[in-house]
């Protein structure tokens, strides 16, 4: 215990300061919490007036899309247990977190965002002026105005391109740099000459300027660009806060009897922790001392707890939900199972990683090809005999018409149109590259408990309970918090009305519920408990009591209502369908035969199903995986795409590249359906745009086009590109069921 006191300076009761984040600000210290159930405005303002009442506190607010809240403290005078207390009579969860850096995607979008701005201020400007110059050609205007209505427009674009132009400018130098081409070295070049062209024509008093052409190519560009950003933006905050939960306080029992709270993650393996009913359980840890019953759906993705005893082994994140017990912690931070599913999550996702976009393995041949096109057009005039500025503004024509605009449109238009009727079905799209693999998909794994099934105990077979002995057993298990009391109760509140509670029932942990009348005990819990030890491994709770027969309330989780007509569906249109699960072999054989699923495993660990995708992945499948459970998150990142419910751990909705709400399964076949036609879409955007390219480049290359023309050609091509992604929103796409 040394070793604590050292961490925590002293050895009385009070919490130790988390080793989360305390930075200054001037005079004040800011510390930072994740408020886990803060859900709309009115939440904000109480946790900021609940903050705010801590003494010590100078000001708090809250972040209610991040769910986090920054407080801003006298130095030395809070602790983030002192808030954390705030908070929890306040009626929130909250936990302190660890201040990294401000999320680089979101970053990104926001630096895009400024720069489509400053070029469309700028395209609109530039653009007025340019009109009254054109009308000036068929009136009065003298060639004096003329000029200073370029030169104005030089003012205009040239800090405007220096500016919105870094995305493309950068990129191009750091693919120049290591001696490759991509993308945005044809629009670097064309932006960079269209632009010096127009400063060199102006100090010329030429009237062949396109400062608008450039700037307004920029500013289609830069859209193209912020919408791509817009798909690859991830919630990856919801894993961080998820897991700063997860590594919550622990109480620990010294020599001396006394209790001491450290945070979880300064737990070394040996110690000694007291968890309370409802608390999780803060390392993984072998039972030393009493009997309780642990929700571990966390881990296995199971809604039956698990009743334990001494010598039992428990994981971190799982919660004790009855009785008090004493643990000693065997692996701690990084070594728990929680710390496990995360490496092979991350491991999972690195593989995904190599996927190549299909845009991408367009640029890698249209790049090259439009730099030779361009370089062949200026040295082609130059030996025809033109001037080298004829040559010039017939290569940045031919750049300008080539430039990549409504191929770099063509994926993303597809996707926003997509994401926005998904999203009209239930279904939000998470991934960039997310419609494109799941194109791909040809098998479907599920896992069982709350993906295939819903994922909460219903009772089975209790119609002909009598209904003394169901309102009887209902007024025990309305004591308690365990899912099949909870279930039992909502049984028998919907047949007989409202339940009386009794005051004096009494829970024994690990057991089950037990009430003393005038005629004897009453008992509702497991098998033995109520005196019948031949059922004891069947899941299901038991009501005995004086003078009566002894009766069996069994549970079962169902299926969702439509998930028989989708399975069958889905094989019917090509899909291999399998079920994984970690629940027993029994259980998932019987889930499986109602669903109509041939391919059932049940019993399968993360790592198991880790192997199974592998598997089918070597023997050339495409898979997509629908889960739900942390246990889930590390195979969710290994599939070729992935899809979870609304209602999954966070961070198995965080892995995931698609989320589904709702009860229905049917979003599913809305989802692939769709994503077969975003496919098709996509492929006809870029026939668009290979068309308006056959067209457009032969005049360019022959000079009978010049560089506004081409601005215009493109934008024109942008829009048909985008017109036809918008289609995509009403158009039938659902995958059909078969006919019966």
């Amino acid at each position: 215990m040394a070793e604590i006191a050292s961490i925590r300076g002293e050895t009385t009761g009070r919490s130790l300061p988390s080793a989360s984040p305390v930075t200054s600000t001037g005079c004040l210290e800011r510390l930072t919490l994740v408020v886990e159930n803060m859900h709309c405005g009115g939440c904000m303002g109480k946790v900021e007036r609940a903050l705010q009442g801590v003494e010590g506190v100078t000001s708090a607010r809250a972040n209610l899309s991040a769910r986090l809240v920054s407080v801003e403290a006298k130095p030395g005078a809070v602790t983030p247990r002192a808030l954390i207390d705030a908070l929890t009579k306040a009626g929130y969860r909250a936990a302190d977190i660890a201040e990294g850096p401000p999320d680089p995607a979101r970053a990104r979008e926001r630096d895009l965002l400024l720069r489509i701005g400053v070029a469309g201020f700028a395209a609109s400007n530039i653009m007025l002026l340019s009109v009254g110059v054109w009308a000036g050609m068929v009136s009065d205007m003298g060639p004096g105005a003329a000029q200073l209505f370029h030169w104005v427009s030089a003012l205009i674009a040239l800090p405007a391109v220096a500016y919105a132009g870094q995305p493309f400018f950068r990129s191009a130098y750091d693919a120049i740099s290591v001696r490759r081409l991509n993308m945005d070295v044809p629009i670097s070049v064309a932006i960079s000459l269209a632009t010096g062209m127009s400063l060199f024509q102006t100090l010329r008093g030429s009237e062949q300027v396109y400062f608008d052409a450039a700037v307004t190519l920029l500013l289609f560009l830069l859209t193209g660009r912020f919408l791509d950003q817009r798909m690859r933006v991830k919630a990856a905050g919801a894993a961080r806060n998820l897991m700063a939960l997860k590594a919550d306080w622990a109480s620990v029992l010294q020599p001396d009897g006394s209790v001491l709270d450290i945070p979880a993650r300064a737990l070394q393996p040996g110690m000694r922790v007291l968890v309370t009913a409802g608390a999780r359980i803060p390392a993984d840890a072998l039972v030393m001392k009493g009997m309780s019953d642990v929700d571990e759906s966390l881990i296995t993705g199971e809604p039956a707890p698990r009743a334990i005893e001494p010598g039992a082994r428990v994981h971190a994140g799982t919660v004790n939900l009855s009785g008090v017990i004493e643990i000693e912690a065997t692996a701690t931070e990084t070594n728990t199972l929680l710390a496990e599913i995360g490496r092979l999550m991350a491991a999972a996702e690195q593989g995904r990683g190599r996927y190549v976009r299909l845009a991408d393995r367009a640029a890698r041949i249209y790049a090259p090809a439009v730099h030779l096109l361009g370089l062949g057009t200026f040295t082609g005039w130059l030996l025809l005999g033109a001037s080298w500025q004829a040559a010039l503004t017939a290569a940045i024509a031919v750049l300008i018409i080539t430039c990549p605009c409504a191929l770099a449109l063509a994926v993303p238009a597809v996707q926003v149109a997509a994401s926005s009727r998904l999203f009209g079905r239930g279904l939000i799209l998470k991934a960039a590259d997310g419609l494109e693999r799941l194109a791909e998909v040809d098998t479907v794994v599920l896992d069982k408990t709350g993906t295939l099934t819903t994922g909460e105990p219903v009772p089975a077979g209790l119609d002909a309970c009598a209904p003394e002995t169901l309102r009887r057993a209902a007024g025990l298990a309305a004591a308690s918090r365990h899912p099949y009391a909870r279930a039992l109760l909502r049984y028998a509140t919907d047949r007989l009305g409202p339940i009386s509670v009794h005051p004096d029932v009494h829970e024994r942990p690990g057991q089950g519920l037990s009430l003393v009348t005038a005629l004897g005990e009453e008992r509702l819990g497991s098998a033995k408990f109520a005196g019948d030890p031949r059922s004891a491994n069947r899941a299901s709770l038991w009501y005995a009591a004086p003078g009566m027969p002894l009766g069996g309330f069994e549970f079962k989780d169902q299926l969702r209502p439509d998930a028989t007509k989708v399975i069958a569906t889905l094989r019917a249109s090509g899909y291999a369908v399998e079920l994984l699960s970690g629940d027993t072999a029994a259980r998932v054989a019987e889930v499986a035969g109602l669903a109509g699923i041939v391919d059932a495993s049940g019993g399968q660990s993360p790592v198991d199903k880790i192997a199974r995708l592998a598997t089918l992945k070597a023997n050339g499948r495409r898979v997509l995986m629908v889960g739900d459970g942390l246990n889930d998150a590390p195979a969710l990142a290994a599939g070729h795409a992935s899809l979870s419910p609304s209602g999954a751990a966070e961070i198995s909705q965080t892995v995931a590249d698609v989320i589904w709400q709702g009860a229905s399964l049917l979003p599913l076949l809305e989802l692939l359906g769709v994503a077969r036609q975003s496919r098709r879409m996509a492929l006809q955007n870029f026939a668009i745009a290979i068309g308006y390219n056959a067209v457009f480049v032969p005049l360019a290359v022959a000079g009978l086009v010049t560089p506004l023309i081409a601005a215009l050609a493109m934008s024109t091509s942008s829009i048909v590109v985008t017109a036809n992604a918008v289609r995509l929103r009403h158009m039938p796409c659902r995958l059909k069921a078969p006919s019966s």
